[in-house]
């Protein structure tokens, strides 16, 4: 039985030691029940991977560190992917789904048609809660790297923001090429790319026209109308099958 895993952020790791936060520590005692000398895998969400003896379960948890290996979980294309905050908890699905499928960062953008507003307090909160998600997801998944979860800025910030030395796809069913077709263009492979992802009713044309301004391509998945929770994860699934590792084999860069 492969040991269970665990999430710890990197100012928690001195020398050989490992301490874990409460919550960790409660999934860890109460959840599992596991006991000192049990052994876990302790990832820090930035690429590194420990093996830990667990040693004491008082208010922390701590351990004592046996093994170090990097990440062998990562794909070899960094997406970010800009998502049109939806409304309700879909934001919690578009975020376990697009970290399970190895996306590097998750940049909320508000848009014309985004029905929640929000103070930036709240925002900020929201954020947080979508962290927390992504961590949980990596953890599942079995990723040491953590994606990034940006607090939501307005969309027209976002996209002026975006690298511009890499690939900006945007998907809209409006209008624009087949996402096979931007594919082929891709050569050689890039190491990473932003894609765009509109909320619930999609980007309005004006938004779109910004993006093309700023250098964006226009992509289509076909011709059916996806939802805003599917319609990100599927795209980044073709990407990662396309450009990534996503059906099993190693890209070599």
């Amino acid at each position: 039985m492969r040991p269970r895993r665990f999430t710890v952020s990197p100012e928690r790791i001195a020398g050989d030691r490992v301490t874990f936060d409460r919550e960790e520590t409660r999934h860890i005692a109460s959840v599992l029940r596991l006991v000192p000398g049990d052994v876990v895998v302790a990832g820090d969400g930035r690429g590194h991977d420990y093996t830990v003896r667990l040693e004491s379960l008082g208010e922390t948890a701590t351990g004592t560190i046996v093994a170090t290996a990097g990440t062998r979980a990562e794909a070899p294309l960094a997406v970010t992917l800009v998502q049109g905050v939806p409304k309700g908890d879909r934001m919690e699905t578009i975020v376990r789904a697009a970290t399970e499928l190895g996306v590097a960062r998750i940049a909320p953008a508000i848009t014309e048609r985004t029905v929640v507003r929000l103070e930036p307090g709240r925002w900020r909160d929201r954020a947080r809660r979508w962290q927390r998600v992504a961590k949980e997801s990596a953890k599942q998944c079995g990723r040491s790297i953590v994606p990034d979860v940006d607090v939501p800025r307005p969309l027209a910030d976002v996209l002026a923001d975006a690298d511009a030395t890499a690939p900006r796809l945007c998907l809209w069913e409006g209008d624009g090429s087949p996402l096979a077709d931007a594919l082929a263009t891709l050569v050689p492979p890039p190491r990473s790319l932003t894609l765009l992802v509109g909320p619930e009713g999609g980007l309005a044309r004006a938004e779109v026209d910004v993006a093309i301004g700023l250098g964006w391509k226009v992509v289509s998945l076909g011709p059916r109308i996806l939802r805003t929770e599917t319609a990100g994860p599927a795209a980044i699934a073709i990407l990662q099958f396309a450009l990534g590792d996503l059906g099993g084999r190693t890209t070599s860069r």
